[in-house]
């Protein structure tokens, strides 16, 4: 009985442990990420997207050309709609994309608030588990419809999605028709038997030091393979979970803030080629 108890104590302390260092790491990372998208120049703003009995509130960002833009359907990572996750929009904006991020908890929160209005890392969370997966495929399906009706849209749509997100993307990816390109940022791959309907290409981005995510790999590779569909994941060596995030923190490890350039690198290239 005491070796069960101590047992119990010390998966509480781990667990424990857990939250604070999640919540540590993300409120750190909004400091610098909020710093560095108020200084940015281009044109943002919050806009209200209804359909059915829902409203959800999403964070669009508008590059600076003077031609029509393909689209980016950005999915946010487990911790809600974060100033890292408007940033992300931004610097995609930055490379001449109309960036959107819809933020899922919309209602959700204290009050039928959004991510803002959770009190703390935990509980944002929480919620994030609780959502209806229809109703997140839902939100994306009408934010990415929004974000294409805009008159400087040129009709392509990529969707980028991270961590939990990532695994968001990849399920879209399965149904959403004439989707350009979806990229997934060490998430988890949707059950073998949606993938035939996937109608455009997946990259993956993966982390070595994530055996959880990056594990599967191997079987979504063969499982892709078997259903014809083209899919080219990347390991980037050394680097964790989140390391998108993490990798442009000050204080980010060499290996993430490697992983984390050569990602955007290559996000960037595929871009491209839509």
């Amino acid at each position: 009985m005491k070796a069960k108890w101590i047992g119990r104590v010390a998966a509480s302390v781990i667990v424990l442990a857990m939250i604070v260092t999640l919540g540590s790491c993300t409120a750190q990372a909004q400091a610098w990420a909020k710093a560095k998208l108020d200084k940015s120049p281009r044109h943002r703003e919050w806009v209200t997207i209804s359909y059915d009995h829902r409203k959800v509130q999403a964070f669009i960002v508008y590059p600076e050309v003077s031609h029509k833009a393909p689209v980016v359907l950005v999915v946010h990572e487990i911790f809600g709609l974060s100033d890292w996750a408007r940033s992300m929009a931004d610097d995609l904006a930055a490379q001449g994309y109309i960036a959107i991020v819809p933020d899922l908890l919309s209602g959700a929160g204290p009050h039928g608030g959004g991510s803002s209005d959770f009190p703390d890392v935990d509980s944002t969370i929480k919620a994030v588990f609780q959502l209806d997966p229809r109703q997140i495929m839902a939100d994306l399906n009408a934010t990415a419809d929004y974000a294409l009706r805009q008159p400087s849209a040129n009709g392509k749509l990529a969707v980028a999605g991270f961590c939990w997100g990532g695994g968001k993307a990849f399920e879209f990816a399965t149904l959403r028709r004439h989707l350009n390109a979806a990229f997934v940022f060490y998430g988890e791959p949707p059950v073998k038997e949606a993938m035939p309907a996937i109608t455009a290409p997946v990259y993956g981005f993966y982390a070595q030091d994530d055996a959880r995510i990056s594990s599967t790999v191997p079987a979504t590779t063969a499982a892709m393979k078997a259903a014809g569909k083209l899919y080219r994941p990347v390991i980037y060596p050394g680097a964790g979970h989140g390391f998108m995030r993490a990798g442009e923190a000050p204080d980010a490890s060499p290996a993430n803030k490697k992983a984390r350039d050569a990602g955007w690198a290559r996000l960037l290239r595929l871009l491209h080629t839509m």
